[in-house]
């Protein structure tokens, strides 16, 4: 069985009120990326495709895949304007492969746990998400900013990546997707995550499987230091 991870790390990081993208900012003396990194270098995925900024895709080979010794990374590959670009730009550089991963690289507290159980999961659903089911309250909002509805909140989860796919149905999935684009692209909805494209396009019901709190995604200043501790609790450190 053959495992690829493509994780995305294209994303300025624009709520993080700095001028070093998020990816790149240190957590103890390592950048962010680091982390997602070594987590599928110790699993049990066979190639990482690293998917990036043009302007970062050399900071990435020499600063921390050689410099760190992830030598699983195959591929390190400029990303597109939407997330759903990178993707599909990193599954480009896919074949053959029985199931892909794909994970956010600013999610730095990946456990490599969580990664066998979404490849497990993959591969008895074809398709699934990790994610955690909400703590709090949800409100929907309307355009003034008064609540309209509140959802059963035991129906909710925050989702999280990996997402995990059989890579033909993935692949498949975004190759369709950017011919819609092309075609008729005031058709085609929001797209936010890996899990709508399959949803969208063939109608494919996604499992979701827990996660864990502290895989948070780092977006604001504050998330630094929350990350900083978790992985300490994860002796990542």
């Amino acid at each position: 069985m053959r495992t690829a991870a493509i994780v995305l790390s294209a994303g300025r990081g624009t709520r993080m009120q700095s001028d070093i993208p998020k990816q790149y900012m240190l957590l103890n003396e390592k950048p962010v990326l680091y982390y997602s990194l070594k987590a599928f270098q110790d699993s049990s995925v066979s190639t990482i495709i690293l998917v990036t900024g043009k302007e970062d895709v050399e900071f990435c080979r020499n600063e921390i895949v050689e410099k760190y010794n992830i030598t699983k990374v195959s591929a390190i590959v400029p990303g597109g304007k939407e997330r759903y670009h990178s993707v599909y730009e990193g599954l480009k550089q896919l074949s053959d492969y029985d199931y892909v991963l794909i994970h956010d690289g600013a999610r730095p507290c990946v456990e490599i746990d969580t990664i066998e159980r979404s490849i497990q999961a993959a591969v008895e659903e074809e398709a699934c998400v990790v994610g955690m089911p909400v703590k709090d309250t949800i409100k929907v909002s309307d355009e003034n900013g008064f609540a309209v509805a509140t959802p059963d909140r035991s129906t909710l989860w925050m989702i999280q990546t990996p997402q995990s796919f059989s890579y033909p149905l993935i692949d498949q999935a975004y190759r369709e997707l950017m011919e819609r684009l092309d075609k008729e692209p005031q058709n085609v909805p929001s797209i936010t995550d890996d899990a709508m494209v399959a949803e969208y396009i063939f109608g494919k019901k996604v499992k979701l499987i827990p996660g864990s709190y502290m895989n948070i995604k780092i977006t604001t200043p504050e998330d630094i230091r929350v990350a900083e501790g978790f992985l300490k609790k994860l002796e990542k450190l």
